[in-house]
């Protein structure tokens, strides 16, 4: 077998072994059959191409064609022309399926199923970093640098699962690279031809030579082994790092065997069903008050204000510094009754987020750290990776007690706040407005209205509180959810939003906790499990005003229900009517919902296109856009490494020139070496068997140099021989602008393709691998030497006579 189709069967197999760690991810290995033929179809595409030969960016560009048209051929056929030319509808048809995928990312705990867009995404994923992989080591001979895309793609795979199994998968990706390398390694020696071990003088002197003549690749084998087992043993040694991107268990919620990990899940929905349903309700904080009822006092950790159709998230809105105490909050008139409460807070260790739980209205906080005010939402948020981890605080806040005659007698809210709080997008489903006007229909006023919604979903509307369903997606997500009327905290909070805003009622979404359990020793205990979501509405002389939507979630509060007095506390344990008489299964205790009560703002935001997404159009979830993006980075980072390095290496050597005669004289050659590396870069490989005068005049021959650079390659040559020679060698200023004018003048007398080579990928960083042989092999020497000194010590006693 040839060097080159060796090289491509590593590279392939390389691709596929660490492919292997996202199997895992789905309940369906069949992608994988599929991905490995491909990669067959892909490598052999590049093989054929580069035997022709064609130019190495043509090649690329032909396996890139290729791999399009198989793919389009399994994905898309119907759209294409002919089946297997990508036209624009079969893009779109792509398009699709990745906002597809990426939705049901979003959706599903690990293992996933295998829709098409999950697989699309997988396939896809593997074809372009076997083509990353084949391009840098077999087309442009650079087996390195292929180790990125290998990582990228086991790191992507690593970060999302964590099982059992995790070795192994580490094991087949590391194998295959290490196995790319010697296939490069070996190709390398048999073209510099025959290793000659000298004459062989006996039969054993024979076998000493055949073995020096692989010794290199015994070498190479021996740093694999030995790289390979540093990696798998020194963590074993290292300190556990428990919870991670994932969390311990893989929910995203850090929910683990112990302590340690954090809620910082990429999807917020799966993290919040996976808590929702767990057996235990791990304690988030606690809480005493000096309220006299706990009923209404829900922990708000964000509001999501803006509604794109696909999802509520919060709007980009200045933040400040923390004031104290808080400004009035907005629209809350002088005539409404309200309490002040002082309620002290104490994050768990492992719970740590940006943004600080606070009842509300608050009005004051007094907490250590770094915190900024953000004045719409009346949030605060950590500044410069601060965190609720652990953090103790204390918080003034407001029990506004409305009455329903103060709701219904509101006027009309000011116009900058209706034109943002208002809007829904031309997208929305026609049925959601349809069912609003339905509902509410014979009321007098916006807030007879609201409390027509809240009824309706809560109460007369027949919907069932279920953690388990699989909200679906796409612009009919609403509709689906109005006609199956089956769901969580997240369905029923954004679709009375929308509903809201249809009907010309400010409307946001908040995000947090209820109240939580009481406790033995007065305490309140929030859990995982009373993570929720619930609609505030703006009403003019009150402000932002909470309603409870979600059957058997929280408590509805005094002001909607119109049989209470008002001022009269209702029973704190009563929920809504029609959800305790059909609870779900695997319905958890007390309070529980939603995403934004477990991780970072945005988390909560990537939470509501995955349940009721109102647009199709609008693309996947920003976890996918993160990942996509980190993929793209690192495609392109990898073929500018060989070049970030170069640079490096010639910073270095022409830097300060020290002030000892050793250092001048280091500098010297340190020069010099920076001549014949970037001649090599230009395609004049360095002579090692010439003196400094000799090889700098094959420079100037070869490269065609002008007077100016040849005088410089020249001042350069004569500098080292007047370091390796003189008696008393004078250090020489200024060789490291002979060696800028060395490169311009080769750049000035070559190609456009040779200059782009010399920069981009340089012959020269080839010495990265050798230096690693050498110090290697040194390290071995070194080893052979002491273990003989050993054995010659230990035989010397047996060996004398008495």
């Amino acid at each position: 077998m040839s060097g080159g189709a060796r090289l491509t069967l590593c590279a392939t197999a390389a691709t596929f072994m660490a492919a292997c760690a996202l199997l895992p991810l789905v309940d369906l290995a069949t992608w994988i059959f599929q991905a490995a033929f491909l990669l067959v179809v892909q490598a052999g595409v590049g093989a054929l191409t580069r035997r022709v030969p064609l130019a190495r960016p043509l090649t690329v560009a032909v396996q890139a064609l290729v791999t399009l048209m198989l793919l389009t051929l399994l994905f898309a056929n119907a759209q294409a022309i002919g089946g297997v030319l990508p036209g624009p509808e079969a893009f779109r048809h792509f398009g699709e399926l990745l906002q597809a995928g990426g939705e049901d990312v979003g959706r599903f705990a690990i293992p996933a199923p295998l829709s098409d867009g999950i697989r699309l995404m997988l396939v896809g994923g593997v074809l372009v970093i076997g083509l990353a992989v084949d391009a840098l080591a077999v087309t442009f001979r650079s087996a390195a640098p292929a180790g990125l895309p290998l990582l990228a793609l086991y790191s992507v795979a690593a970060g999302l699962s964590h099982g059992s199994a995790d070795w192994l998968w580490f094991l087949l990706a590391a194998g295959g690279y290490l196995m790319l390398l010697l296939a490069e390694g070996r190709d390398r020696l048999s073209q510099w031809g025959r290793v000659f071990g000298g004459t062989a003088r006996s039969p054993g002197r024979a076998a000493e030579s055949t073995a020096d003549a692989v010794a290199p690749i015994r070498t190479g084998r021996r740093i694999g082994a030995f790289a390979l087992g540093i990696a798998l043993v020194v963590p074993l040694a290292l300190p556990a790092l428990e919870g991670g991107l994932l969390g311990p268990t893989g929910t995203g919620a850090g929910v683990g065997s112990g302590g340690g990990g954090t809620i910082s899940a990429v999807n917020p929905l799966v993290s919040l069903q996976n808590s929702l349903n767990q057996p235990e309700d791990r304690e988030v904080m606690s809480y005493r008050t000096n309220s006299k009822d706990t009923q209404d006092l829900y922990l708000r950790i964000v509001s999501l204000d803006e509604f794109d159709g696909t999802t509520w998230r919060p709007a980009k809105r200045s933040i400040i510094d923390v004031p104290s105490p808080f400004p009035s909050p907005r629209g809350l008139g002088a005539d409404v009754r309200r309490t002040e409460i002082r309620t002290n807070i104490a994050a768990a260790g492992w719970y740590a987020q940006d943004w600080l739980p606070l009842p509300y209205p608050a009005t004051k906080v007094d907490i250590s750290g770094r915190w900024r005010y953000e004045p719409v939402g009346r949030t605060l948020v950590g500044d410069h990776n601060q965190t609720t981890r652990g953090k103790k605080y204390g918080v003034e806040s407001l029990i506004v007690q409305p009455t329903a005659e103060q709701l219904a007698n509101a006027p009309e809210a000011p116009s900058e706040l209706r034109r943002e709080f208002t809007k829904v997008p031309s997208s929305l489903p026609a049925i959601v407005e349809k069912t609003a006007l339905r509902v509410t229909e014979g009321a007098a006023n916006d807030y007879q209205r609201a409390v027509k919604l809240q009824d309706y979903f809560a109460v007369s509307g027949g919907f069932t509180y279920n953690t388990d369903v699989q909200a679906g997606s796409g612009s009919s997500a609403i509709a689906r959810f109005l006609k199956d009327k089956e769901g969580f905290c997240v369905h029923f909070s954004f679709s009375m939003a929308a509903m809201a805003r249809t009907l010309g009622i400010p409307a946001r979404v908040a995000v947090g906790f209820t109240p939580g359990s009481p406790q033995a020793d007065g305490r309140m205990s929030v859990g995982l499990r009373d993570a929720h979501a619930w609609p505030e509405l703006y009403f003019e002389g009150v402000g932002w005003t909470r309603f409870e939507p979600t059957p058997n979630r929280g408590t509805a509060p005094e002001y909607t229900r119109d049989d209470t007095p008002a001022g009269n506390p209702s029973n704190p344990a009563a929920p809504s009517e029609a959800a305790s008489s059909q609870p779900s299964a695997g319905q958890p205790s007390a309070s529980d919902n939603c995403p934004a009560a477990e991780r970072k703002l945005e988390g909560c935001s990537n939470t509501a296109p995955a349940v009721i997404g109102a647009s199709g159009g609008d693309g996947p979830p920003f976890g996918t856009i993160a990942l996509v993006a980190l993929g793209v980075l690192l495609v392109v980072l990898v073929p500018l490494s060989p070049m970030l390095w170069r640079r490096r290496v010639r910073a270095v050597r022409l830097g300060s020139s020290g002030r000892t005669d050793g250092d001048a004289a280091a500098r010297t050659l340190a020069a010099w070496l920076e001549v014949t590396d970037t001649a090599w870069d230009h395609g004049i490989a360095p002579d090692e068997s010439q003196t400094p005068r000799k090889a700098a005049a094959r420079i100037v021959r070869v490269g065609e140099l002008d007077q100016v650079a040849a005088d410089s390659v020249h001042r350069v040559a004569a500098a080292v021989e007047q370091v390796l020679y003189a008696p008393r060698p004078q250090p020489t200023a200024g060789l490291g602008d002979d060696v800028r004018r060395l490169e311009q003048g080769l750049h000035a007398k070559a190609s456009r393709s040779a200059r782009l080579r010399a920069t981009l990928a340089p012959r020269s960083t080839v010495r990265v691998a050798w230096s690693l042989s050498q110090r290697w092999a040194e390290l071995g020497s070194r080893w052979t030497a002491r273990k003989s000194t050993l054995l010659r010590r230990a035989r010397r006693p047996s060996g004398q006579e008495g």
